[in-house]
């Protein structure tokens, strides 16, 4: 049997220019500025210095469109990291869980150079690259940050199921992701996060 035609929401074409950094046709669009990233970077003094020359520009900001609700509807957007590094830690993301714990989300680069930061609320860490033409599937019950390791703009397209929600405090509850992403002479490495103390739901 047919849908009733007037319950269909209407196909949207997005438009990405990774010149500018936007997607045209989103719906909304929203900033970070390192002001809103306190408690993020585990070196307080460096993230107090950076933040006394920082001039307010955005670190980063997200196009999203949802051009339906319910059931199987979809969040479509871009995802705009500048490069940086507060202390030796690269430019991030707050990253989130999904308050839908279940959901999973899909990053596909556009251009840039950076890191998924990903851990599981069962202890697991993993931290994949992420660059033009490269995509990275997160699966449900995995905590994420997006980390810019480059010298341009990480750019990402993401997609993910519209109900999902995200949880922005998870992180801060626990001390921190348990992996910090760093710069090292071969570019960026992986070290404990000391201050970590295992994940809890808000």
């Amino acid at each position: 049997m047919c849908a009733d035609a007037r319950t269909l929401a209407e196909p949207a074409a997005l438009t990405v220019d990774v010149v500018t950094g936007a997607m045209a046709g989103t719906g909304r669009r929203y900033e970070k500025r390192l002001a809103d990233l306190a408690g993020a970077y585990r070196d307080e003094g460096a993230y107090r210095r950076r933040l006394a020359r920082d001039d307010g520009s955005p670190v980063y900001w997200v196009d999203t469109s949802t051009v339906e609700h319910g059931d199987g509807a979809l969040s479509v957007g871009l995802s705009v990291l500048r490069p940086g590094r507060v202390g030796r830690e690269f430019a991030m993301t707050r990253g989130h869980l999904h308050e839908h714990a279940e959901a999973a989300e899909l990053y596909f680069g556009i251009a840039g150079q950076g890191v998924l930061l990903m851990d599981s609320l069962d202890g697991r860490s993993r931290a994949l690259p992420l660059s033009a033409g490269r995509a990275v599937h997160v699966p449900g019950g995995w905590v994420h940050r997006s980390v810019n390791t480059g010298s341009e703009p990480l750019q990402t397209l993401f997609c993910y199921p519209a109900d999902a929600g995200q949880d922005y405090g998870i992180i801060e509850r626990a001390g921190g992701m348990a992996q910090l992403v760093v710069e090292s002479p071969r570019g960026w490495v992986c070290e404990p996060n000391p201050d970590h103390r295992g994940y809890r739901r808000g």
